[in-house]
């Protein structure tokens, strides 16, 4: 039984070595590299302009008020929708 012991941990610590070597050979690496190759940040992206065009507002609006009129059973001419606003 006492060999079995002495097996179980030499094959431990062997196999703690193993683990601590790789991880130490790991974090060398990871640190060369970025000595090697240093991080750049990417520029930052160009902010979109939400603009809607007159035109394209006028048709948004002659779909939203078709669209109601259909749903409510009414004629597009009982209402009218003055203000669209974007959240």
């Amino acid at each position: 039984m006492e060999a079995s012991v002495l097996s179980a941990v030499s094959v431990s610590i062997l196999a703690m070595s193993v683990i601590f070597i790789v991880l130490t050979i790991l974090i060398l690496t990871i640190q060369l590299l970025v000595k090697l190759i240093p991080y750049e940040a990417p520029p930052p992206a160009p902010q979109r302009q939400k603009a809607v065009a007159s035109g394209d507002q006028d048709d948004h609006v002659a779909a939203i008020t078709a669209t109601l009129a259909m749903h409510m059973g009414k004629s597009p001419n009982d209402f009218r929708i003055t203000n669209i606003s974007q959240r």
